[in-house]
């Protein structure tokens, strides 16, 4: 199993259909397990795609429609039942607090693990305590109060084996110099860590869901190495996206190409498009990265 991977467990717009239940996303990231948007069904979907509450760590809702809520009842539940020992952090809108205090309390069940709500007022880095990664909100555009996340990973010093060859540096001499930044050599020369090593950038993830393009979009999509995000209308439908504040594959498409996006996952999609050809069409013509079309029980690799 990757140590980092997404596990599609629901794919559906407002309504879903036979073939694709309602949002449901959790994100694999070196232990830990970010569940994002828990529609109605989700915790069936987890039992299919053999996603245990155990793998959650935290939980991230965009807003408060149905599709990308409902399910959070039962996945809340399901931490108590099986008793998760670790607290789990739950991020939403602020304006949707008594959404979160209905869903949370839903029915009587015996609370035996410990939850702990982190509402957004507005765009910014997140509460993560102890996460290996930043986490980011920011505010989209949506009939309802509505956004998308962004995980951040640090920047990391790699070192290069031929530099420290040459150089005739090996063994425990390699830690000491990661260690304490310099390190002086035989002869009197003091090599610094940076002339052996370079600067690689940390992986970047997003989410996006119900929006209509705005800023927030293309912040949250700007160098990331894997998008998801939704495109519930094929661009004929521009302005019914527009209107109900959601996205055309092209529209999400064109957002990954100028963003610079390595993996492009689309997901959220109208019943109205039993056949997805088109939207595969739409982005094709303008992403050239690694394309997904998201089904339901998809696992992607995060390389």
């Amino acid at each position: 199993m990757s140590a980092r991977e997404l596990v599609v467990l629901g794919t559906a717009s407002q309504v879903p259909t036979r073939n694709r239940n309602h949002n449901g996303y959790l994100l694999r990231w070196d232990g830990e397990g970010v569940l994002f948007d828990p529609g109605e069904g989700t915790q069936r979907q987890m039992l299919r795609a053999g996603v245990s509450a155990h793998d959650i760590t935290r939980i991230c809702v965009t807003h408060f429609h149905g599709d990308h809520c409902l399910g959070l009842a039962g996945v809340i539940q399901r931490i108590n039942l099986d008793a998760v020992p670790w607290p789990v952090d739950v991020y939403y809108p602020a304006s949707g607090q008594r959404y979160f205090e209905h869903l949370r309390h839903a029915s009587a069940f015996r609370e035996r693990a410990e939850l702990r709500p982190q509402p957004i007022d507005d765009s910014g880095e997140l509460k993560a305590e102890g996460a290996p990664f930043t986490l980011d909100a920011v505010r989209l555009s949506h009939p309802v109060d509505s956004f998308g996340y962004r995980i951040t990973e640090a920047d990391r010093r790699s070192m290069l084996p031929e530099r420290l060859r040459d150089l005739g540096i090996a063994g425990p001499a390699v830690g000491r110099l990661q260690r304490e930044g310099r390190l002086e050599l035989p002869g009197g020369r003091t090599v610094t860590v940076e002339e052996v090593s370079e600067v690689r950038r940390g992986k970047r993830f997003a989410f996006v869901m119900d929006t209509r393009l705005c800023e927030g979009v293309e912040a949250l999509a700007e160098g990331a190495d894997v998008l998801v995000v939704e495109a519930t209308f094929l661009h004929r439908d521009a302005a019914l996206a527009q209107e109900h504040g959601h996205l055309t594959a092209r529209q999400a498409a064109e957002t990954a190409a100028a963003a610079g996006v390595g993996t492009l996952v689309l997901t959220h999609f109208s019943q109205r498009y039993p056949d997805l050809t088109e939207h595969r069409v739409e982005a094709e013509a303008f992403h050239q990265g690694e394309l997904h079309l998201a089904e339901d029980l998809m696992r992607i690799p995060l390389r």
